[in-house]
């Protein structure tokens, strides 16, 4: 039977230092008692303890970088290169930290490569049904047109009426998927400037004002503001951040509902913009994954209410190129508010 690792060392240890042991007392019976005296016994006790103890730290060091150096070269994921031999210590407790945090930040590495993998995946699967049911539904009218449709009129002009509002979805998901990409790789520069934020949201509401008035929602300010806020951005990508806010308000809020936006200070260098609507809400285990691409919290009823399913997420590439945050509060059956800072002009 093998005798354990820590065996053998111990076994070979104890024989070294038998056999220095056997030399200095033979050496000490013949000479040095005759000749030196007691004293320098004492002495000879000293060295020989000093010397026992740094064999043994060595050795102990050397067997420890050794099953280290194994335990690195069987194992993928470690770099022998890593180890270094002046850093291996009897200190077990210290080694073992070391090891620890080494292990720690490869678990980390690990699980955030995991991650993106499975973001990659969901992404990929949710592209793909975005783009696949807008083309199949254009495909479907355009196939039915052409194998004699076309000569009735009534017909002709619904399918055309219906496969044109899937190509416009099509591009809105093309159109997101662009500023998204963008924002991402830092390619879409802001163009940032001071402007009255209370000019843009009038702007937004006297845009979508036909949108609301369908389902019979009221667009409105908090107040009567007697002041312009000024604040220092991008006015095309804070306008579409509002757009894109406002929109999501009027599409999940409650018939003959209402949509509010307030201006207040957040402190003394930031504004707070709100969107409160009275809506159906969201449930609390939708809110963290709200601003991810593609992610619906009722899938069949967001499909209905159209849009490309990036909108929040464009929010929330534009508010953070802005070095600003975005807040979302929500209480289910209730409504939402979902704001975002803006930096003062000075």
């Amino acid at each position: 039977m093998k005798l354990k690792k820590t065996y053998s060392y111990a076994l070979w240890s104890a024989i070294y230092l038998t056999l220095l042991s056997v030399l200095i007392a033979t050496i000490a019976y013949f000479f040095i008692i005759e000749h030196l005296g007691v004293s320098t016994v004492i002495i000879s006790i000293i060295v020989l303890f000093l010397i026992s103890f740094f064999i043994i730290q060595y050795r102990a060091e050397h067997f420890i970088y050794r099953r280290l150096k194994k335990i690195y070269e069987e194992v993928s994921i470690l770099n022998v290169e890593d180890l270094k031999k002046d850093s291996v210590t009897t200190d077990i407790d210290k080694l073992s930290k070391r090891m620890q945090k080494f292990v720690e930040g490869k678990r980390l590495e690990i699980k955030s490569l995991t991650e993106r993998d499975s973001f990659r995946r969901d992404f990929l699967g949710n592209l793909a049904h975005e783009l696949k049911t807008p083309l199949f539904t254009v495909q479907g009218y355009i196939l039915t047109l052409l194998e004699g449709a076309v000569d009735d009129k009534n017909i002709r002009l619904k399918y055309l009426d219906r496969a044109n509002k899937g190509v416009e979805r099509l591009v809105a998901v093309t159109k997101d998927l662009d500023m998204i990409a963008k924002l991402e790789t830092d390619g879409l520069k802001l163009n940032k400037e001071v402007f009255n934020i209370l000019e843009i949201v009038q702007n937004v509401f006297d845009l979508l004002e036909m949108k609301a008035k369908k389902r019979n929602i009221t667009l409105k300010f908090d107040r009567v503001h007697e002041f312009p806020f000024f604040v220092k951005g991008d006015i095309e990508k804070i306008e579409q951040v509002l757009i894109n806010l406002v929109v999501n308000s009027i599409k999940y809020g409650k018939p003959n509902g209402t949509t509010i936006v307030s201006v207040d200070n957040y402190n003394e260098n930031k504004f707070i913009i709100r969107v409160i609507d009275n809506g159906e809400g969201i449930k609390q285990q939708h809110l963290p994954r709200l601003f991810e691409r593609f992610y619906r919290v009722d899938q069949s009823r967001s499909r209905e209410q159209g849009g490309s399913g990036l909108g929040l997420s464009i929010v929330k590439h534009i508010v953070e190129a802005h070095n600003q945050n975005v807040l979302l509060k929500s209480v289910f059956n209730e409504g939402s508010e979902f704001s975002f800072t803006m930096k003062k002009a000075k």
